[in-house]
């Protein structure tokens, strides 16, 4: 019996080969040029009102502000071909063997079909601001010229690469006033996202050729400033014999892949870049009794990234009805039991998103808030007669509007015959050029995409505000500041956590090493001109001032504030302080014990850091000014006790 099921539950993971895992899967259903100048432009002539924008964009808490510290609401759509259209078998050559029957030729869809002034014109009626444009590793080094029927209705497009033309694009897009948000969907150039060779950012090549490819994406659009995000990967999901995990440490380590990336681009490529990080999409064998599920960013709430900027991690998650919180969106064999969005009643359809991504920019204060980008979502148009899904979309509109969301709907561009075909698009084109747009009168989703682009959201000025981060040096070294990554090794052979620059160690975990830094309160702490200090000793602990008796303290001089520390398996090994600017700092100090309990006051802010262990931290008004520890038998020299001391 075990034996069937294990065959049952590998012939289902196969079967995703032709009934993807990933909703974007659903059937019918040298420089890029001139770089685009700061100046504000006015996006969204249609539908939506007009928004000036000034590039580069940041964060601030669960909301995404342009260079002005206004909120700037990612109303954005999916250009895809770039990526690939091929479904991995038949002819390449021929429009059959491509999702849908629409051949992307390697590049953009539709650029056969219209010219890339008019699909423009088609973005900007519709009233979007942003394009998610998806593109694979295999096309940043595809010498092959694009073919001429690609680019028919492009002509100055001819015998270039596909580099060359997603480099025209681009282009053409930011000088529109569009931003654009880089998107590795895939490793080869085919069609995303079943068990395809595309599984995970190294399934068809190693990390480093992926972290490789894009730094050499974000320098080669650096000088562009309306190229403004980097999708890291697209669906992270299971192959045949293996997940992918958020936190485990080995190469299977989405989480750790992420965050390092994220850190690479933003130090050595482009620091304007917002880093889009998408929760993982699929685990688990799709069979009844076998466990499988959406993980999303529910991993998140235990462990969020930390990048070396903080104010450029962005979250976004990918939701389609016929998919579930359990359900693969496979029919016949690897369809279970399990049911689907579209399933859902309203109210439960809320919690599960709310569970699944929205709680990340819906909860305040915490070390995961940051904005939630949904980076696909859609819905079949004129020939979806369903009643299910038409009412998932309507409700998922309405959420999208209640959460005040950043969104992508996918697609932007299809292919058309006669007004029929696969529908999902919002702009269609027929060989002949003839457009069908969301707005023709017989497209049944244009009232709640107008009620969407229209909906009443924020907008103007977000006040800045607490910054909280968590360190996680679970598998080494864990170092998010720009000025301590530029000085050598502080602690060699130990694993090292330091908080953002700007920030300060309000928190530690009794076992598992983690931390929480803030900048609540202070701000910025450490002074432009000030050292630091790596303690390992009792050498700044006063005469009469012994604030853990019978413990091990490592306490920062006067003047210096906790900014890290390092450990070597559970052990402390060191302190790290920083000087802060003259009166900065106070003087009065408590100890906050957590050996035996959580210790962090009255509603503290920043969230549970870390899960499964007792926890300590400092008051908003206070900074950590040492970490004391027990050698005795029994003990794992672990964090007992904090130095909180008030700020001035």
């Amino acid at each position: 019996m075990r034996g069937s099921l294990v065959r049952a539950a590998l012939a289902a993971v196969l079967l995703l080969l032709s009934a993807p895992l990933a909703p974007a899967a659903a059937t019918a259903g040298a420089k890029s040029g001139p770089a685009a100048g700061p100046a504000p432009v006015t996006v969204g002539a249609g539908v939506a009102a007009g928004q000036e924008w000034t590039p580069p964009l940041s964060t601030r808490g669960r909301w995404i502000v342009d260079a002005n510290g206004d909120r700037f609401r990612m109303r954005s759509g999916n250009w895809h071909g770039a990526s690939g259209t091929w479904s991995g078998s038949g002819s390449v050559d021929d429009d059959a063997a491509h999702h849908a029957g629409e051949n992307s030729g390697r590049i953009p869809l539709g650029l056969d079909r219209a010219p890339v002034a008019e699909i423009i014109a088609g973005f900007r009626e519709i009233g979007i601001n942003s394009v998610r444009l998806p593109f694979s590793n295999e096309m940043i080094h595809d010498t092959v010229p694009v073919t001429d029927r690609a680019v028919a209705a492009n002509p100055s497009l001819r015998g270039l690469t596909p580099l060359g033309v997603y480099d025209a694009v681009v282009r053409d897009l930011t000088a529109a006033g569009l931003a654009v948000i880089l998107n590795n969907h895939t490793g080869t150039t085919r069609w995303c996202c079943g068990v395809d060779g595309n599984e995970r950012w190294n399934a068809s090549r190693s990390t480093a050729a992926w972290e490789d490819d894009w730094l050499f994406m974000a320098r080669r659009y650096r000088d562009n400033e309306r190229v403004v995000g980097a999708d890291l990967y697209n669906e992270v999901r299971r192959s045949v014999l293996d997940d992918p995990n958020w936190g485990l440490g080995d190469d299977h380590d989405w989480f750790a892949a992420s965050q390092h990336l994220g850190d690479r681009i933003l130090l050595e490529a482009d620091p304007d870049l917002l880093i889009i990080v998408e929760g993982i999409n699929w685990t688990g064998v799709p069979v009844d009794g076998f466990a499988h599920g959406r993980p999303a960013l529910e991993p998140v709430r235990r462990l969020s990234h930390t990048l070396v900027d903080s104010g450029k991690l962005v979250y976004s998650a990918h939701f389609y009805d016929y998919t579930g919180p359990h359900h693969s969106g496979a029919t016949g064999i690897g369809e279970t039991s399990d049911p689907r969005y579209r399933d859902l009643s309203p109210e439960e359809l809320t919690a599960v998103l709310t569970r699944q991504a929205f709680f990340v920019s819906g909860e305040q204060d915490q070390h995961f808030t940051a904005p939630v980008w949904i980076s696909e979502f859609g819905v079949g148009g004129r020939e979806e007669t369903g009643a299910k899904p038409r009412a998932w979309f309507e409700r998922f509109v309405d959420h999208l509007i209640r959460a005040d969301a950043d969104f992508a709907y996918w697609p932007l561009v299809g292919w058309h015959q006669n007004r029929t075909g696969n529908g999902w698009a919002l702009l269609h084109w027929d060989a002949a050029g003839n457009r069908m747009g969301l707005y023709d009168g017989d497209d049944w989703r244009a009232a709640a995409w107008t009620r969407l682009m229209t909906a009443t959201s924020r907008t103007g000025a977000v006040p800045p505000v607490a910054e909280w981060s968590q360190l996680s040096p679970d598998h080494g070294d864990f170092v998010a500041s720009r000025r301590m990554r530029a000085l050598p090794d502080w602690d060699p052979g130990a694993r090292k956590a330091v908080c953002p620059d700007g920030q300060r160690l309000l928190g530690l975990g009794h076992t598992g090493n983690r931390g929480l830094c803030s900048d609540v309160t202070a701000g910025a702490l450490w002074a432009v001109a000030g050292g630091h200090e790596v303690v390992v000793d009792e050498r700044h602990v006063a005469a009469g001032r012994d604030w853990a008796s019978g413990y091990t303290k490592l306490q920062c001089a006067e003047g210096q504030f906790l900014t890290g520390y390092s450990v070597r398996g559970q052990a402390v090994s060191a302190a790290l302080c920083a000087a802060a600017p003259a009166g900065r700092l106070g003087g009065t100090g408590r100890t906050v014990w957590f050996d035996r309990g959580d210790s962090r006051g009255q509603a503290p802010r920043g969230g549970d850091f870390a899960y499964g262990a007792y926890k300590g931290q400092c008051a908003d008004d206070e900074y950590a000014a040492g970490i004391a520890y027990t050698g005795r038998l029994g003990s794992s020299r672990t964090p007992d006790a904090l130095y909180c001391r008030r700020l001035a």
